[in-house]
């Protein structure tokens, strides 16, 4: 990707939808609260999103399977965390995060795999195809989602919080939920990691060196296929690591959550321009917001205000807040 040429008009989008709902809310504790939630399902779903950004971004494939990947990552959660659930329920922080961390791992790792087979026999037949992107992914997702109610069933399953994620912090009037603080500590470090990989290392200077001419970057003896396999590899990774924390977000579990998170996926990138990282941030972040101030102050409408949001900053920026002017 070209270097960003940073514009700070997107950046104030955040803070001028969190003042703006502060007198339709009314209350401040209630708005510190509603805000708390909106950043950290925001960050949440950066999480996910982040990974397909990585792949259209870096490699140019619409892979509309990205839900399956989300939806591996929560149910190996709850495997591994059904499997320690003495040390989820005890009223040990440390114990809790012993169960956690492994729970997260996992679920990356096997995502990871998936991820892996999923580009070898999926993805690479159709490179530089949009529409058979779009197909096939489709396809592979719904194979996916079949697969997973074989091995769990089709059942909803529980994935309770740990004891120690359970409750908020009181700010004055104010209750912030623990697990929502520990989302958006979480989503910051992914994002910390991902503009630092790629500004700031080899590896991230070869993989936008590749978008940028690959046959130059291939001439002086690196496998710029093998690096594109390993960001196809990584963003699935995320998108468990995103599973794991939407289920905790949600509780419970279910095979087609995929799919139902795709919408607010694809409604993020769109925003932040496609294959842009911090775009991603943003639109995680509006997302998160406006889903949780429109759930308050009107309900029937909630399901339909990222839509107009999305609507609205089009009209704005027809590419996105922050395009990648190399595609």
């Amino acid at each position: 990707m070209n270097k960003l040429d940073l514009d700070w008009k997107p950046l104030a989008l955040v803070p001028v939808l969190a003042l703006l709902a502060l007198p339709l809310v009314g209350s401040p504790s209630t708005w510190l609260t509603l805000t708390v939630a909106g950043l950290a399902m925001g960050l949440i779903v950066f999480i996910i999103a982040s990974g397909l950004t990585l792949v259209f971004g870096l490699m140019d494939v619409l892979n509309f399977g990205h839900g399956v990947f989300i939806a591996l990552g929560a149910f190996m959660a709850v495997t591994v965390m059904g499997g320690m659930a003495d040390w989820v329920s005890a009223q040990n922080f440390w114990l809790n995060l012993a169960a956690l961390v492994p729970a997260m791992l996992a679920a990356m790792a096997v995502a990871g795999a998936l991820g892996l087979a999923f580009e070898r026999f999926i993805v690479r037949p159709v490179y530089g195809q949009h529409l058979k992107q779009i197909l096939i992914t489709m396809g592979g997702m719904i194979i996916g989602e079949e697969l997973i109610k074989v091995i769990w069933g089709p059942e909803q399953r529980p994935l309770p919080l740990p004891e120690a994620l359970r409750g908020s912090f009181l700010l004055g009037d104010a209750a912030v939920e623990k697990y929502r603080v520990l989302a958006v500590l979480v989503g910051l470090a992914v994002f910390a990691v991902m503009v630092w990989v790629l500004n700031r290392t080899k590896v991230g200077l070869l993989i936008r060196a590749g978008v940028q001419d690959r046959e130059m970057v291939e001439s002086l003896g690196y496998r710029i296929q093998r690096l594109f396999v390993g960001v196809f590899v990584v963003g699935s990774a995320l998108a468990g690591l995103g599973g794991v924390m939407w289920g905790l977000y949600q509780q419970n579990v279910v095979p087609q959550m995929g799919a139902q998170v795709n919408v607010l996926i694809f409604i993020v990138i769109i925003i932040g321009g496609l294959g842009s990282t911090l775009g991603a941030l943003i639109g995680a972040l509006l997302v998160g917001l406006m889903a949780n101030y429109t759930g308050f102050l009107v309900p029937k409408v909630a399901l339909f205000s990222n839509i107009a949001l999305m609507v609205a900053i089009l009209l704005w920026r027809p590419q996105g807040v922050y395009p990648v002017t190399n595609r």
